[in-house]
């Protein structure tokens, strides 16, 4: 991965959903999905194999089942479609998004060390997404394990149907 001065060239600056792909979301996972985005443009790595330098503009949707990454240079000049089975991710989305009920309500009910331990496994649920996200897009798409825990996010955004 290039050092961070290299980084900047390979960057998201704008990301967009489809709202039309979107699952009906409650208030705590639209909170969650708009912390991402907005983490997610102040800091990530996003290197597109072979298309060069950035940075990138880049539009999520779900279709058919699948992931459909739309890559763009800023300003709009498009890079191409990806589309990514969402097969592998079921299980793991199915029992994040258990994870995260039981979250927020330990939040409004639990003590702190429950909150705590629900939290945990939360995130090493999310991480262990997050690395599966990685290794699908290893031979199209560079990320780092930020950039693909904020992708991860939104992912889960689309697969609650």
């Amino acid at each position: 991965m290039p050092d961070a001065e290299d980084r900047s060239c390979f960057r998201i600056v704008e990301i967009t959903l489809d709202e039309r792909s979107l699952a009906p979301a409650t208030a705590d996972i639209e909170h969650e999905r708009k912390v991402a985005i907005f983490d997610l443009k102040e800091e990530n790595y996003f290197e597109p194999i072979g298309a060069g330098e950035g940075p990138f503009e880049l539009h999520l949707s779900y279709a058919e089942r699948r992931l459909v990454f739309d890559v763009r240079k800023a300003g709009g000049e498009p890079l191409g479609r990806m589309h990514l089975s969402m097969t592998p991710f079921r299980k793991i989305i199915k029992d994040y998004f258990l994870l995260c009920e039981s979250y927020f309500d330990a939040i409004r009910n639990a003590a702190p060390a429950q909150i705590e331990t629900v939290d945990m496994a939360r995130r090493a649920m999310h991480n262990e997404g997050s690395e599966i996200l990685i290794e699908r897009l290893q031979d199209k798409i560079k990320l780092d394990l930020n950039t693909a825990r904020r992708l991860f996010t939104l992912i889960c955004s689309f697969h609650m149907r």
